[in-house]
């Protein structure tokens, strides 16, 4: 049974999130993925993914694996999903056949985020469902200040979500990068894993040191308390993506299979 990895992309907007919660909560990014897959190869599926994003969360390089019976080529794999995918805001960029004990999830060893700010006096038009909006502007220098206190080996509590479900609030975060560009301010963040609600809440936070309302020491006062109630802001879901998934040099692709075969 052939197993393939897809790397996914998608506007969260329309979708409870990547997670499958049953038909009465909505449309899932999971849900549509494994209906299409369906409609093309006659087969009920599961998809796993690397990572579950939340509602309204984009993705530009999400990760999924599925088994399939058949041993179809990658292009008709990515082709024929897509086909089935027309009316959603979802594609499958790339679909590898893998060895059978590679998995999605449990074989990554780093996952990388982007957090979108934009603070500029007028509304967003065009970004508005893309990036958060600040009409005030923020001081980039003091936002790094506060995000460099955040990188390493911690206790996350002040910053996962009152109902995460991970057994250790403890998490090594690789990078926590806060630069400014042409279109606004970009928030760059990598780690093997990520506790629930943890990237929202530390940009949430460390925009109010941008803002002049908190400094690092602020900051590195709330990390101690491992107390929900300490975390500044939580930053609204449509300004985050999910870029990229790594996985070890290990996990070569197997040969394509052979069209027509």
């Amino acid at each position: 049974m052939p197993r393939y990895k897809l790397t996914i992309e998608y506007d969260g907007e329309p979708y409870i999130g990547w997670q499958m919660q049953g038909a009465s909560f909505g449309k899932s990014v999971q849900g549509e993925l494994a209906r299409a897959i369906a409609e093309f190869s006659g087969e009920a599926v599961t998809v796993a993914g690397a990572g579950r994003t939340d509602a309204g969360v984009h993705a530009t390089g999400q990760v999924a694996h599925v088994d399939l019976s058949r041993d179809w080529p990658n292009r008709v794999v990515r082709d024929a999903t897509n086909r089935y995918l027309k009316d959603d805001a979802i594609a499958v960029v790339a679909a590898e056949k893998m060895p059978d004990a590679f998995d999605a999830r449990f074989s990554a060893v780093r996952r990388h985020y982007l957090y979108r700010i934009i603070d500029r006096r007028p509304p967003l038009t065009l970004d508005r469902r893309r990036a958060w909006w600040s009409p005030k502007p923020l001081d980039v220098a003091r936002m790094q200040e506060a995000a460099s206190v955040l990188v390493g080996r911690h206790d996350f509590t002040t910053f996962r979500s009152t109902e995460c479900q991970a057994k250790s609030p403890v998490k090594n975060l690789d990078r926590f990068d806060v630069a400014r560009t042409e279109t606004g301010i970009e928030c760059r963040l990598d780690a093997r894993s990520f506790l629930h609600n943890q990237v929202r809440s530390m940009v949430g936070t460390i925009k109010l040191a941008g803002e002049g309302l908190w400094t690092a020491a602020d900051v590195a006062e709330a990390l101690e308390a491992r107390d929900r109630k300490a975390c500044g802001t939580v930053g609204p879901p449509h300004a985050l993506y999910l870029t990229q998934v790594d996985y070890p040099a290990t996990w070569a692709p197997l040969p394509d299979a052979v069209e027509g075969k």
